[in-house]
C-alpha cells in the first residue's frame, strides 16, 4: 500500500494520491508492514510517531517524494515580534503551544554533562540558523562575542526567555542585530523529537531523503535515555539514508539507550555511585531485559548530511550494536561551544560492537569520532577526518590546550576495535586511553595520545580502575569485566607525517607533561614512539615461563603492560617510531606536506607524499596476521567472524600481494576523489 501526503493539501484527505493526507503522523498512524509512505515538497511541522514498525522482509517506507525536498522540522515559526528598543524585539508564545513539554522550561542536564550555564532545550532561529542564549535579559541589549564559538561573528544575535505565569506564556527577548524578524524567519524549537517512535520495538523502518531539523532534545549521555531527533527507539533493522539532519538541541540521530527509570541518570540524582558504576548497572540490566543481537540494533545509516547539532551527530549506547554507519558528510558539531561535557563528538558511540564506521567524512568537530566502552569488533575504515580540534588559537590557551579533542577518541575498551585505511590529519589524530587496537594502513599526520593514561576514575587518593566489560564474540552477552592494562595494540603498514605544531597546542602538551595529568598528555607528535616502554610479545611470553598457574606467590606478570607490535611503518619529518620496531623507514627532511582541497563540489587529497615515499614492499596483511585482542580472546575479523584481508584500499582500488604502505595501493590514485 501506497500513502501520500502533501502539506499543501487544502482538504482532509484519505492518503491517496488524489486525496493526500496533510501530516506525515496520518499515515504514521495507520502504514504497515510493506507500506511506502510518499512525501511531497513542503515543510511539515510535525513530530512523526509512527505506530507501527514492518520486519525483515516487509520495511515500513518513509520518502521524499524530491530529495531533500520535505522536511521535517521540531521548530514553530513565530512572526508577533514587538519592538522593545535598538535591536531588541519581544514576543509571547502560549505555553499550549508546548503540550506537556516545554523546552523553554525545561534545562539540558545529564550525567556528565557541565552545567556552567543556563541552557535550554529549547533555541531560537533566524533564518534556519539557532542564536545563543544568555543568563540574563541585560545581555540582550548588550550582547558580547562569545569567544569559546568557533562563529563569533554570530555569538552576538542573542535570546533570553523567561515565564509569565499570569498569562501562562513563554516571553521571549531577542537581539537581531538590525534584522527585523517580522521579515525574517524567526522560529523557536516546539517538539522534542521529528522522527522518532515513542514505544519501543518499532523496527525496520525506512526514513529516506527527507530534510530533518531543530528539535528540542536532550542531553544523550550512555546512563540515561537517549533521545535524538531521529531515532529507531530500542528497535531493529532501521535505515536512515539520503537525509540532512541539523540543528538538533543536543543530538541528530539517536541509536541509544530505552529507558531504564530506576537508572536514568542516577548518577545526577542519586550521588553515591560512581557514574562509571551506574553505567555497569545499566549494561548488565540491559542484558537482563532482552539486549540481544536477535532484538536489538544492525542499523544502517548512510549518506546522510549531518551538521549543526549541539552535542553529537550520532550518539548511540546499547541501542546500536551490528550497526554500519557509512558515506555520512559529518561536519560542525558542538560548534557554537554553548554545551560542554564528556559526552561530545561528530559519532559518540558506547558498545559499538560489531558496528562498521566506513566511508565518512568527518572535519570540523569539537571531537571527531568517540568509541567508549565495549569497541569490541568494531571497525573504523576508509573515513576521513581533519580539522576536529578547536581552530583558532584564540579558543584555548596552553593551560586547557591539553584538553582539545581529536580526529578519534577509544577509551576504555578491550576491543578488538580495527583502524584501517583512514586517513587522520588532526594535530591529535587517535587518543588511545584503552588497549586491543589495530591500525592498518592509514596515514597518520598527528599524535597519538593519552597512551598509558585515562582508565581510572579520578580519585586522588584512592585506588579507581574502571572495571569495563567484554562480550563473548559477536554477541551482547557479557564475558567478564576487566580494568585496562594498556598495550595490546598493533601498528602495520602505516604512515606516519609529523605537521608542523601550533604553538599553543604544543604549550598545552608542555603543561600536560608538567602537571602529571592523568588523562591525557595531550601529545601533538606523530608516530608509535609512546609505546617505547611496553614489551614485545616475546619479552612479555617470558614473564610466564615456568610457571603452570599453581601455589600462592604473587606475582604482577598478570597486571603488567599488554605487548605492542609494529612493522611496515613509514615516517616523515621527524614523526618517531618506538624504539622496538626493527624495520621502521625513517625518511629524513621535513619534505612531506599533506592536506585537502574542495573542488567542484568533491573533496582531493592535497600532498607531495608520494614524491617522496620509499617503494619498500610490506607484508599484505590478513586476520591471522595479527594476534587476537587479549581480554576477550577475539581475532580482528568480520562481524559473521570470517577473516579479513586487507587488500582493499581507500578508494576501493585492490592491492597487489606486497602493496605499499599508507591507505593507497598507488600513489597515483590521489589524483582521484576522495568523496
Amino acid at each position: 500500500m501506497k500513502y501520500y501526503v502533501n502539506a499543501s493539501a487544502t482538504s482532509v484527505g484519505d492518503g491517496s494520491k488524489e486525496k493526500p493526507f496533510k501530516k506525515i503522523q496520518s499515515a504514521a498512524k495507520i502504514a504497515e508492514p510493506g507500506d511506502e509512505v510518499i512525501v511531497a515538497p513542503g515543510i511539515y511541522r510535525e513530530w512523526v510517531n509512527p505506530k507501527n514498525g514492518g520486519t525483515e522482509k516487509k520495511r515500513i517506507t518513509y520518502r521524499s517524494e524530491k530529495p531533500l525536498a520535505a522536511h521535517i522540522t521540531g521548530a514553530e515559526q513565530i512572526k508577533n515580534w514587538t519592538k522593545v528598543s535598538g535591536d531588541v524585539y519581544t514576543a509571547r508564545v502560549s505555553n499550549k503551544v508546548f503540550g506537556k513539554y516545554n523546552p523553554f522550561t525545561t534545562l539540558v542536564s545529564g550525567d556528565w554533562f557541565i552545567a556552567y550555564m543556563v541552557a535550554h532545550t529549547g533555541d531560537v532561529f533566524l533564518n534556519g540558523k539557532s542564536m545563543y542564549e544568555v543568563q540574563k535579559k541585560f545581555d540582550v541589549q548588550n550582547p558580547e562575542i562569545y569567544v569559546p564559538s568557533w562563529d563569533q561573528e554570530f555569538t552576538k544575535y542573542v535570546w533570553y526567555t523567561e515565564q509569565d505565569k499570569k498569562t501562562d506564556e513563554t516571553v521571549f527577548f531577542a537581539n537581531f542585530q538590525g534584522k527585523d524578524p517580522n521579515k525574517e524567519v524567526v522560529e523557536i524549537s516546539v517538539r522534542r523529537a521529528c522522527f522518532y517512535p515513542e514505544e519501543e520495538g518499532k523496527g525496520y523502518i525506512t526514513l529516506k531523503g527527507f530534510r530533518v531539523s531543530k528539535a528540542a532534545t536532550q542531553w544523550a549521555p550512555p546512563t540515561a535515555y537517549q533521545e535524538g531527533m531521529i531515532g529507531p527507539h530500542w528497535s531493529k533493522g532501521w535505515i536512515i539514508e539520503d537525509c540532512d539532519v541539523f540543528e538538533s538541541k543536543c543530538s541528530g540521530i539517536s541509536l541509544g539507550k530505552y529507558c531504564q527509570p530506576n537508572n536514568d541518570n542516577k548518577w545526577l540524582k542519586w550521588k553515591f555511585k560512581d557514574g562509571t558504576q551506574t553505567e555497569r548497572d545499566c549494561i548488565c540490566q540491559a542484558q537482563a531485559e532482552g539486549w540481544t543481537k536477535e532484538r536489538i540494533g544492525s542499523h544502517i545509516v548512510r549518506r546522510c548530511n549531518i551538521h549543526d547539532c549541539g552535542q553529537t551527530g550520532i550518539v548511540g549506547h546499547l541501542g546500536g550494536v551490528f550497526s554500519i554507519i557509512e558515506d555520512n558528510h559529518i561536519h560542525h558539531i558542538n560548534n557554537k561551544q554553548n554545551l560542554a561535557g564528556a559526552e561530545i563528538g561528530g559519532i559518540k558511540m558506547h558498545a559499538a560492537i560489531d558496528c562498521i564506521f566506513r566511508r565518512n567524512h568527518i572535519h570540523h568537530c569539537t571531537r571527531g569520532m568517540w568509541l567508549d566502552w565495549q569497541a569490541q569488533g568494531t571497525r573504523v575504515t576508509q573515513n576521513f577526518f581533519h580539522d576536529n580540534v578547536l581552530p583558532k588559537e584564540y579558543n584555548q590557551n596552553k593551560e586547557s590546550a591539553g584538553g582539545c579533542a581529536e580526529d578519534l577518541f577509544i577509551e576504555v575498551s578491550h576491543g578488538p576495535t580495527l583502524l584501517d585505511n583512514n586517513i587522520f590529519l588532526s594535530d591529535k589524530a587517535v587518543k588511545l586511553a584503552t588497549q586491543g587496537v589495530a591500525m592498518v594502513h592509514n596515514i597518520i599526520a598527528g599524535g597519538i595520545c593519552a597512551v598509558g593514561k585515562g582508565v581510572n576514575n579520578g580519585a586522588p587518593h584512592k585506588p579507581c580502575p574502571r572495571f569495563t566489560p567484554y562480550h563473548m564474540p559477536h554477541r551482547t552477552e557479557v564475558a567478564g569485566f576487566m580494568t585496562i592494562l594498556h598495550g595490546d595494540c598493533k601498528f602495520y603498514n602505516n604512515i606516519f607525517i609529523q605537521q608542523k605544531m601550533r604553538p599553543f597546542l604544543k604549550a598545552g602538551m608542555i603543561q600536560c607533561e608538567k602537571d602529571k595529568n592523568d588523562w591525557d598528555d595531550g601529545n601533538i607528535i606523530a608516530g608509535t614512539f609512546k609505546y617505547d616502554k611496553y614489551p614485545t610479545f616475546k619479552e612479555w611470553e617470558k614473564l610466564f615461563e615456568g610457571y603452570c598457574g599453581m601455589g600462592s606467590q604473587t606475582t604482577d606478570r598478570y597486571y603488567t603492560e599488554l605487548p605492542v607490535w609494529a612493522e611496515g611503518n613509514v615516517y616523515f619529518n621527524g614523526a618517531k617510531p618506538m624504539k622496538k620496531e626493527k624495520d621502521a623507514i625513517i625518511c629524513k627532511g621535513d619534505k612531506v606536506t599533506i592536506g585537502y582541497e574542495e573542488k567542484d563540489g568533491k573533496i582531493f587529497l592535497k600532498t607531495n607524499l608520494y614524491e617522496f615515499l620509499p617503494r619498500k614492499r610490506c607484508k599484505l596483511m590478513h586476520t591471522d596476521d595479527i594476534m587476537m585482542a587479549f581480554e576477550p580472546e577475539e581475532k580482528y575479523e568480520n562481524p559473521d567472524g570470517t577473516p579479513i584481508t586487507f587488500d582493499t584500499d581507500f578508494i576501493g582500488v585492490k592491492r597487489t600481494s606486497a602493496p605499499i604502505a599508507g591507505p593507497f595501493a598507488d600513489g597515483f590514485e590521489i589524483t582521484k576523489p576522495l568523496f
